[in-house]
């Protein structure tokens, strides 16, 4: 990257640091029981909901444990299940329109992160609907208060119950708008674990994954504050000792408590001191081939992490000592080299692949410039990089 542009991220992320503290940032009241759903919506004087979910969840009962609570209670809703991996522009105006024609009030969104972000961007357009899902792309677009939302996350990773961020799919184009705005924090984020006991092995694996990159990108980027360290170190401990439980016995309950506290953190973490080219490298692949965001996430941040090098060995060490994966005497590149080998470890033992299929050399020009886009000058990192330099991570991860 040439210096002059150098120059304007580095400003730009500057001043963002400096306005952090009088930012509306506001962390969802969580409640741990979706039997607690109903007393919320009766608080709002809330008698319709919109529940935006995919139909794989519909398939394996999981949207049961939701309507049977809001039935037992005499609260109706309409179910909108056709949300799909990468959610769509389509998704979102779908998922509008079928809130408008039921008469809802509010929104429940049921699922991992594709289920969340549809939500966000359907309440988006309900709230501004002038504004179409494109132009919201960026920061601070969606000025006005959405209905109601409640986040009910089926996955501990995301942590999209949380955050202010949507990320939604252009199907014509395969490039994805990233949505930051305030008014997409959900209301309320309900953490039941019943909904993620027996997960696919793959699923509890890299959506695990996906919650430590989140923790570990908000650690080493240039905006943390004390409170996004410490988020960032309680996920990284939390998964550290028990997404593997996770991932070995999908019945764990303690195990699968503690991964959405893990996820709930990581995901605050990151709202505040956002993430870096992990994300937005792993972005470009889903929208351009659907691979799913947790995966890119989980074979990209290793491989990131070493690129980085210096630059980011002395956060990356903290992150390592103070989550015990390396001791407390270790040098900086020790401590870092041993955090990015124990990535890579997880990695291989729950067999998230090295290498992703698919990926076409004609494609990562493109991709590149769409991860150069989306990180420069909003995402801290600890080294910047154009969409030149970002080209090695697509060959890096191709199969």
């Amino acid at each position: 990257m040439n210096v002059l542009r150098k120059a304007y991220c580095r400003t730009f992320q500057f001043c963002f640091r400096l306005a952090l503290p009088l930012l509306p940032y506001k962390r969802p009241k969580t409640r741990e029981s979706l039997s607690l759903i109903p007393a919320i919506l009766r608080r709002k004087h809330i008698s319709k909901v919109l529940i935006v979910t995919d139909k794989g969840l519909v398939k394996a009962g999981l949207v049961n444990f939701l309507t049977d609570e809001l039935k037992k209670n005499k609260v109706a809703y309409a179910i909108y299940d056709e949300t799909v991996a990468n959610p769509t522009i389509d998704n979102v105006e779908a998922a509008r329109t079928l809130y408008l024609q039921s008469g809802s009030e509010a929104i429940i969104a049921l699922g991992g992160g594709s289920a969340m972000d549809c939500a966000k961007a359907c309440g988006a357009r309900i709230a501004q609907p002038w504004m179409s899902v494109k132009r919201m792309g960026g920061i601070l677009k969606v000025m006005r208060k959405l209905p109601i939302l409640i986040a009910v996350p089926t996955t501990a990773g995301t942590g999209s119950e949380t955050t202010l961020a949507a990320v939604i799919t252009d199907a014509t184009t395969h490039h994805k708008v990233p949505i930051n705005s305030f008014p997409l924090i959900p209301r309320y984020a309900i953490l039941d674990y019943k909904l993620t006991t027996g997960l696919p092995k793959h699923i509890t694996a890299t959506t695990g994954m996906d919650a430590l990159t989140h923790a570990v990108e908000a650690y080493i980027g240039g905006t943390t504050t004390r409170e996004t360290r410490s988020l960032a170190i309680e996920a990284t401990l939390l998964i550290k000792r028990y997404l593997y439980r996770a991932y070995q016995d999908g019945n764990d309950t303690e195990a699968r408590q503690a991964m959405l506290r893990a996820a709930n953190s990581a995901g605050a973490a990151f709202s505040k001191s956002y993430v870096g080219y992990v994300h937005a490298v792993a972005h470009s692949l889903g929208g351009q081939y659907g691979i799913p965001h947790g995966l890119a996430n989980s074979v990209l941040l290793p491989i990131v992490l070493r690129a980085y090098g210096k630059a980011c060995w002395h956060r990356l060490a903290d992150l390592a000592r103070k989550s015990d994966i390396a001791p407390a005497d270790a040098s900086d590149e020790e401590a870092a080299n041993r955090f990015i080998d124990w990535v890579q470890e997880m990695n291989d033992s729950m067999q998230i692949p090295r290498k992703l299929e698919g990926i076409r050399d004609e494609d990562i020009p493109c991709m590149a410039a769409r991860a150069d886009k989306e990180a420069n000058p909003l995402y801290p990192v600890p080294i910047l990089m154009d969409k030149n330099e970002l080209m090695q991570f697509y060959y890096a991860v191709k199969a």
